[in-house]
């Protein structure tokens, strides 16, 4: 019932009659709602492409060459996601790090 009407994302258009004159949906959110027309997983997934990213790159050097900073990786989508499959995950990532105390020291 639901072929024609697979979205990606998050489309209150893509709904269909169920149980109880209540509706079903045929986007891939209803997946985290739980209202998921009962063909949605065959009707969506059959043609549908996840996403698949790149291995992650190195980390960048410490944003504060002394004391507290941050550093950033990322990575890049090698496959975007179509006909309604999974959406890609993080591309970027941040961690705290500290600047290089021998040089502060030798600031001082």
């Amino acid at each position: 019932a639901c072929g024609s009407r697979c979205c990606p994302g998050r489309n209150n258009e893509c709904w269909a009659p169920g149980a109880g004159g209540s509706r079903c949906y045929c986007d891939t959110y209803c997946e985290k709602t739980r209202d998921c027309c009962a063909d949605q997983r065959a009707a969506c997934r059959r043609t549908a492409l996840d996403c698949v990213v790149g291995p992650w790159g190195p980390w960048s050097g410490c944003s504060s060459a002394c004391g507290v900073g941050s550093q950033a990786r990322g990575r890049h989508v090698a496959v975007p996601p179509r006909h309604g499959g999974r959406p890609c995950p993080d591309l970027k990532q941040r961690r705290g790090c500290l600047g290089d105390w021998l040089l502060c020291r030798a600031a001082k």
